[in-house]
C-alpha cells in the first residue's frame, strides 16, 4: 500500500484517482494540490481527500506517489518545480494524453536520480472538474505506461504499472513515439472529428440538436470536453495528429465521391469494411491485444 498518495491537479481525474486510491485500498493517505480555493475547498471535506494545500511544493512533502493531473503543456514545468521538495525515492508519474514530448522534457529537466514513468490512462469524460469524478472512472480502462531509458531505471515504470493495475486499469508498456501515435489515431482524431461536426451544427437552426438521437450523441460527445485540455494536447502531439487527419480526409473524399458518382459498389464496400471493423468493439473486442 502506498502510504501517501499526492495528487497535483484535483480535477476529474485527480479527483476520480484518490477515489479510486482509497475505495480500493490503494493508499493509505491521499492529498491534493489545486490552483482553485473553491477545489480545495471540496478536497477538504471530501472523505477520499486528507488534505489540500495551496502550493504544490506543499502537497508532495512526504509523498511516496505523486501524479500530475494538469494539462499536458503543464505537466514538466510542474514536476519541475516540486523536485527540490521530494522524498528520496519518490515515484513521479503523469495522465498526459502526449508522451514523447513529456518524457523528453523531463529527461531534459530532471536529475538523473528522479524517479519519473509518464503514464496515460484512457479514461476520462466529457464532463470536467472535481463534481464529475467518481471512483470508477478508471476500471477496466488501457493505461498506456512510457517504456523509456529515464522509465526503466530504478524501476519507476514497474511502479507506475503496479499502481494502475491496483485501480483496476489494464497496462501497456509503450514507446513514448509509438504511443503518440498510436493515440492520434483512436482518441485525438475522433475528438477532432466530433468538434468538426459539432461546429457544423453550430451553423444550423438550433432546434435541429434536439432532433437528434444516440447517434448524434455518440458521435459528438466527446466535443464537449473542456476546450483548453484539448487545444493544449492538440498542439503538443500536432505531428501524429496532422497524418491521422490527411488520412482521415482520403477516407472521407472517397465517401463523398462515391456519393457524388453514385458509385453503389463503392459506397457499400467503404460501408461495409466500416462496419466489420467497427462491430468488434461493441461486443469487447480489442482489450485482450491492447494490454501487454
Amino acid at each position: 500500500m502506498i502510504q501517501r498518495l499526492s495528487i497535483l491537479g484535483a480535477g476529474l481525474l485527480g479527483a476520480s484517482l484518490m477515489q479510486a486510491a482509497k475505495a480500493r485500498g490503494v493508499a493509505a493517505e491521499c492529498v491534493a494540490w489545486s490552483r482553485s480555493e473553491a477545489t480545495r475547498a471540496v478536497c477538504r471535506k471530501a472523505d477520499y481527500c486528507d488534505a489540500a494545500f495551496e502550493t504544490p511544493q506543499e502537497a508532495v512533502a512526504g509523498a511516496d506517489v505523486v501524479v500530475a493531473c494538469v494539462p499536458v503543456d503543464r505537466i514538466v514545468p510542474l514536476l519541475a518545480g516540486v523536485v527540490p521538495h521530494l522524498k528520496k525515492n519518490a515515484l513521479l508519474t503523469d495522465v498526459g494524453s502526449a508522451k514523447a514530448a513529456i518524457c523528453a522534457e523531463a529527461d531534459a529537466a530532471f536529475p538523473p536520480e528522479v524517479r519519473f514513468a509518464g503514464s496515460h490512462p484512457m479514461a476520462g469524460s466529457e464532463l470536467n472538474g472535481i463534481a464529475a469524478a467518481r471512483a470508477d472512472l478508471f476500471e477496466g480502462h488501457l493505461c498506456f505506461v512510457a517504456d523509456d531509458a529515464r522509465s526503466r531505471r530504478a524501476e519507476a515504470r514497474d511502479e507506475a504499472a503496479a499502481l494502475w493495475r491496483a485501480l483496476g486499469m489494464r497496462v501497456r508498456l509503450v514507446d513514448p513515439n509509438e504511443h503518440d501515435a498510436i493515440v492520434a489515431h483512436v482518441s485525438h482524431l475522433p475528438h477532432a472529428v466530433a468538434v468538426a461536426l459539432s461546429s457544423a451544427l453550430a451553423e444550423k437552426p438550433a432546434f435541429w440538436r434536439s432532433c437528434g438521437a444516440g447517434g448524434l450523441r455518440d458521435t459528438t460527445r466527446v466535443s464537449a470536453g473542456d476546450p483548453e485540455v484539448w487545444r493544449a494536447i492538440f498542439e503538443e502531439n500536432r505531428n501524429e495528429i496532422l497524418p491521422a487527419l490527411d488520412a482521415f480526409a482520403e477516407r472521407f473524399d472517397a465517401l463523398r465521391s462515391a456519393l457524388r458518382g453514385n458509385d453503389s459498389a463503392a459506397l457499400l464496400e467503404i460501408l461495409a469494411a466500416a462496419s466489420a471493423w467497427r462491430r468488434p468493439l461493441s461486443l469487447g473486442g480489442g482489450e485482450t491485444e491492447a494490454a501487454k
